[in-house]
């Protein structure tokens, strides 16, 4: 070990099917170089003498099959080599799915569509990344369906969204957001909206296997899809639901025998449930670091997280907007106009009139026209966020990925707030 101008350096021997960890909890970055041999990172190759930097927040597992050389500058707050691992667990997984999809290929019909289920915190984000990156370096172009409104990987928390993959996620980022299909829920748990939530599930489901019969090389590839770890009641009945809808061949259930065999039994014969341990380097997250690391995941969506994005600022006349929220508060059954059930109050559209309870919201800006058209099931064309109401001007001043002209004017309030620092 020789201290440097960057920090302390400590070069790591790992031996075959052995993986080195590390965690970054406070300000300090680490940079990480394959210095021989061959290692991965959730299925993405490190590239031999480039230097990797992570920065706060990173939980890392870099992965060797036949053994490799790695440097790490500055200082992680845990590192340690296991030699315990699921990979090769999950490998195997992968080459079963390869093999599906070849046949899908022969016989010209869709390749296998899997889910990752499991409680929080068990690393289903990360297997759904690792199954990515295997089947795009096979050449394949699966669809990545994310329906964990809770952190939001594809856009931003508060959502769901499918993202054609054809490339490897960026060893330090995640994948390339060419066009993602992304629909606004607004909460960041199933539970404050189960109603509208499973609307979302099965329209999200009809479309992404719509494109699958549209792209040759996709509809081989199949679909993978992560969930959110709410396991229990609503939440179950949310996963059996996504597996209705979704047609989906296999259940890969993460670290919980309970639900693996509450799925064995309720899921269609020809589902596929498969029990697998999750990784010893999955760490439970707190409170307040899943709401550190929403707040995160919206910032990178105006900052960038690498390459600084500029967003734009700019005024919105109240007048110029139409402003909804989905679902209104639930009534007693005596207060139901004749024929309505309680349900339609969930997915029912509300206006909402503009008003200094709008600071710091999130509002997304739907690719509906009119509210003639569907807009509770109408996909989003991005996010801007509220950094000003001006009552007497009458305008909202937001933060915005693009320049003004906003593209639709019928505007989403969700409960997300960002507060922008910048």
């Amino acid at each position: 070990m020789s201290e440097e101008n960057d920090g302390p350096r400590t070069e790591y021997k790992l031996e075959t099917d052995s993986e080195l960890r590390f965690e970054i909890e406070n300000k300090n970055e680490v940079t990480v170089t394959l210095l021989s041999g061959y290692a991965e990172l959730f299925g993405t190759e490190l590239v031999m003498k480039k230097p990797y930097v992570f920065g706060v927040g990173a939980k890392v597992a870099i992965f060797t099959y036949h053994g490799c050389m790695i440097e790490l500058r500055g200082k992680p707050d845990v590192a340690y080599v296991a030699r315990e691992t699921p990979m090769v667990q999950y490998l195997n997984c992968n080459s079963a799915l390869e093999q599906l999809r070849a046949k899908a290929e022969l016989d010209d019909v869709q390749g296998p569509v899997v889910m990752v289920v499991g409680p929080m915190d068990v690393g289903k984000s990360t297997l759904c990344r690792i199954f990515l990156n295997y089947a795009v370096r096979l050449g394949r172009r699966p669809i990545y369906v994310d329906l964990d409104v809770g952190q939001g990987v594809i856009a931003i928390p508060g959502t769901i969204g499918a993202l054609l993959v054809e490339r490897p996620a960026p060893v330090a980022e995640g994948f390339a957001q060419q066009a993602p299909l992304v629909y606004h829920f607004g909460h960041t748990t199933p539970s404050d909206n189960d109603v509208f939530f499973n609307v979302l599930i099965s329209k999200l489901a009809e479309t992404t296997l719509e494109r699958l019969q549209a792209n040759k090389k996709a509809k081989y590839s199949g679909m993978i899809i992560n969930t959110c770890g709410w396991v229990k009641g609503g939440g179950y009945q949310h996963i059996l639901h996504a597996v209705k809808v979704f047609e989906v061949n296999a259940v890969f259930v993460m670290d919980q025998e309970r639900l693996y065999n509450e799925l064995l039994r309720d899921v269609d014969r020809n589902v596929q449930v498969v029990f697998l341990p999750k990784s010893g380097g999955v760490v439970e997250r707190t409170k307040s670091q899943r709401v550190e690391s929403r707040d995160n995941r919206i910032r990178e969506y105006f900052y960038g997280s690498k390459m600084p994005l500029y967003p734009h600022s700019f005024d919105v006349k109240f007048a110029d907007v139409k402003l909804f929220k989905i679902g209104s508060p639930a009534l007693p059954d005596s207060c139901l106009p004749l024929g309505m059930k309680k349900e339609d109050n969930f997915t029912k559209l509300v206006p909402v009139q503009p008003g200094p309870h709008l600071m710091h919201h999130i509002l997304a800006v739907s690719f509906a026209e009119t509210t003639e058209e569907n807009v509770i099931q109408s996909n989003v064309a991005g996010f801007i966020c509220v950094t000003n109401v001006n009552m007497e001007k009458e305008v909202l001043t937001v933060l915005s990925p693009q320049p003004r002209p906003l593209p639709q004017t019928i505007l989403l309030v969700s409960d997300l707030q960002f507060m922008d620092s910048h």
